[in-house]
This record gives C-alpha cells, sequence and structure tokens, in this order.
C-alpha cells in the first residue's frame, strides 16, 4: 500500500506490475537525457554566444532534429507497444471473478463457484480493529490464489466506477451496460489495498477495494466455508 510523503509508484506485487515499473524507469531515463542535452544548448548559446549569423540553412542540423526524435520515439513506443499487448492477454484463466460497482460498495460473484458472492462495504473508523486501515479496510475481501492466473470482469450497475488497485497494475473502468475484463497474477501471499478511481458520487471516496491472496490450499478452504454459509 501507498506509505506518507510517498513520491514513487508501489511496490510492485504482479508481473504486469513490474513490467510499468521498468518502463516508467526507462522513459523517465529518456527525459532527463533529453532535458539535460536542452539545457546544456541554451546555457551554451546565452553564455559563450554559440551562434553564428551567416548561417542560414544547415542541412546536417536539419536531418540530426528530424531523425534524433525519431528514434527516440521509436526506443519508447516498442516497449510501451509490448506492455499493451501483454495487458490486454487473458489465457486460460484459473479463476473468473465479476465485481460491480454500486453507490458506493463493491459486490463480487466468483463465476467458477455457484452461489460464491458477496457485497464488500467499507469499515467505518469507529469499527476498525489495531492494525486495520481507516478508508481502505472493507468488510469483506476478495480473496485469490497466489500465481494463478484471475479474470477480472468488470461492471456496474448505476453511474462509472472504476476498479482499480495500483499494487497490482490493476485499473478498469466499471460501466453500466458494458462489460470490460481484464487479467493479473499475484506474485506472494498478501493484501493489496484499491479505491475506485472514478469520480461516482457524494461517497466515491469510501468504497474501498481489498485483494487478499493466499496460497490455493487456503482458497479452497475459505471458498468451501463461504459456500457453506451461503446455504445456511
Amino acid at each position: 500500500m501507498a506509505h506518507p510523503a510517498q513520491l514513487g509508484f508501489q511496490d510492485a506485487t504482479s508481473p504486469l506490475m513490474e513490467e510499468l515499473l521498468h518502463f516508467h524507469d526507462h522513459a523517465l531515463m529518456v527525459v532527463f537525457l533529453i532535458s539535460t542535452m536542452v539545457l546544456y544548448i541554451i546555457v551554451a548559446m546565452v553564455v559563450t554566444k554559440l551562434t553564428d549569423k551567416l548561417i542560414l540553412d544547415s542541412q546536417e542540423i536539419e536531418t540530426i532534429w528530424t531523425v534524433l526524435p525519431a528514434i527516440i520515439l521509436i526506443l519508447i513506443a516498442l516497449p510501451s507497444l509490448r506492455i499493451l499487448y501483454l495487458m490486454d492477454e487473458i489465457n486460460d484463466p484459473h479463476l473468473t471473478i465479476k465485481a460491480l460497482g454500486h453507490q458506493w460498495y463493491w459486490s463480487y460473484e466468483y463465476a467458477d463457484y455457484e452461489d460464491l458472492g458477496f457485497d464488500a462495504y467499507m469499515v467505518p473508523t469507529q469499527d476498525l480493529s489495531p492494525g486495520q486501515f481507516r478508508l481502505l479496510e472493507a468488510d469483506h475481501r476478495m480473496v485469490v490464489p497466489v500465481e494463478s492466473p484471475i479474470r477480472m470482469l468488470v461492471s456496474a450497475e448505476d453511474v462509472l466506477h472504476s476498479w482499480a488497485v495500483p499494487t497490482l497494475g490493476m485499473k478498469i473502468d466499471a460501466v453500466p451496460g458494458r462489460l470490460n475484463q481484464t487479467t493479473f497474477i499475484t506474485d506472494h501471499p498478501g493484501i493489496f489495498y484499491g479505491q475506485c478511481s472514478e469520480i461516482c458520487g457524494a461517497n466515491h471516496s469510501f468504497m474501498p477495494i481489498v485483494v487478499e491472496a493466499v496460497p490455493l490450499m487456503h482458497f479452497e478452504t475459505w471458498t468451501s466455508l463461504m459456500m457453506e454459509d451461503a446455504l445456511l
């Protein structure tokens, strides 16, 4: 989760988020190099008066400032396109979960398990247990198995919402009447927090998302208990 005074991204907990962090660092280095070069040219022209009034046309300079930006754009575009295709790739998911946005809570349905679904509301501040986080904790967590491809189907019942978990590199719009899908894999067990990232009304900031990644054996035990409770 995020920390006070944090300037960078959250630590990656999925392969996709690791790729996004690498691309961010790659693009940032390109920006630094360009900024440094431009600053050097400006300072050189101002301090040393590096100008020549007799030059009316320079084919070499025109070629350089046309070809060099094209090469830089290619170096940024290729890894960007690769990540875009990775984000859209859904190969044989082990589990499919549908997240439905409401004003102002999330409901989850496990498509591979009959009668397994629940609503997830934010835990009020006065009901928080020691160690729980204000405005981020939900009364029901979305439990998933570790190192398994999970397919998310996201939609909304009333207005626009957005299902987002930054540490997983996940952000997908929840649109009424439309079913969007994406996939993710968690690297290790843990609890990952997110929030609705689309302004959806007065209680927009009070519909958190909590994903709990557990080993497969614990996940099977959890599903069995949840289905037993649903039958009672």
